[in-house]
């Protein structure tokens, strides 16, 4: 059985950055055209594109401010005239910041935060949803994080957004869910990515003792997930928030 995505065009956010790439690497090796949004790293953008065509496969990059809505539009624009309406989206990007305490986080972390995890996945949904209700298909697939569960210390900022963007998803997926759109969330834990292979820091002791699988997983396993929902092999999963994360948080009924 294989993961076939071949005549379908996929958006991925933050196509440029450690998960991004990877995700959007393997969405091209199954076939799918991909459209590359960055915010300021164009040539790592265009490294990504120019990696899936040396593998045989299409891609063109777009720059926009996921939080703004008349760039996300403009990007739509732009992506509709290179490949038309789009039969995947990847919310994948989100603004990184200093974590730290609820009493000394500022502010703004917190507004950073609500832009980079609700309205960008409200933007992305406006902006293509309403093409995938003509054809009567489509996936919507957002980036969330084991965090949303975990709520340790320091992680607030980020956790409120998360959180609020899953509550957004799942109204999202009761929502166009009729026209055969499916709306689901892959939560990784801390993945091993390209950075840390480089660095040699794979393993952590400390986090892996807790992970009932006693390892870290890597950023190809999220990409695996993205790909299967992405594919009609999951045309009857919606509403879902899906933890790879070795069972280090567990999803409950």
């Amino acid at each position: 059985m294989n993961i076939d995505l071949k005549g379908k065009t996929a958006v991925v956010t933050g196509a440029s950055g450690e998960l991004g790439r990877v995700i959007s690497r393997t969405l091209a090796q199954c076939g799918a055209r991909l459209a590359l949004q960055y915010l300021t790293s164009e040539a790592k953008a265009q490294a990504v594109a120019d990696e899936i065509a040396k593998l045989g496969g299409q891609a063109k990059i777009f720059q926009a401010d996921v939080t703004v809505e008349d760039s996300v539009k403009k990007m739509g624009e732009g992506v509709q005239k290179a490949f038309g309406d789009p039969d995947i989206i990847v919310n994948n990007a989100v603004i990184q910041y200093v974590w730290t305490s609820v009493l000394n986080q500022n502010p703004e972390d917190y507004e950073s935060q609500f832009r980079s995890c609700v309205l960008h996945n409200v933007f992305m949904a406006k902006t293509f949803a309403p093409g995938m209700i003509k054809k009567k298909s489509g996936r919507i697939i957002a980036i969330n994080t084991e965090c949303a569960m975990q709520n340790t210390p320091t992680q607030s900022a980020y956790v409120s957004g998360k959180r609020g963007m899953d509550g957004v998803l799942r109204v999202l997926a009761r929502e166009i869910g009729e026209h055969q759109i499916t709306v689901n969330q892959v939560a990784p834990g801390w993945m091993i990515s390209e950075r840390y292979r480089e660095a040699g820091t794979e393993h952590n002791e400390a986090y892996e003792k807790n992970v009932p699988l006693r390892r870290r997983g890597h950023d190809q396993d999220v990409a695996n997930l993205v790909a299967y929902l992405a594919s009609d092999l999951a045309n009857f999963i919606s509403g879902a928030y899906i933890s790879v994360s070795g069972g280090n948080v567990m999803p409950a009924i």
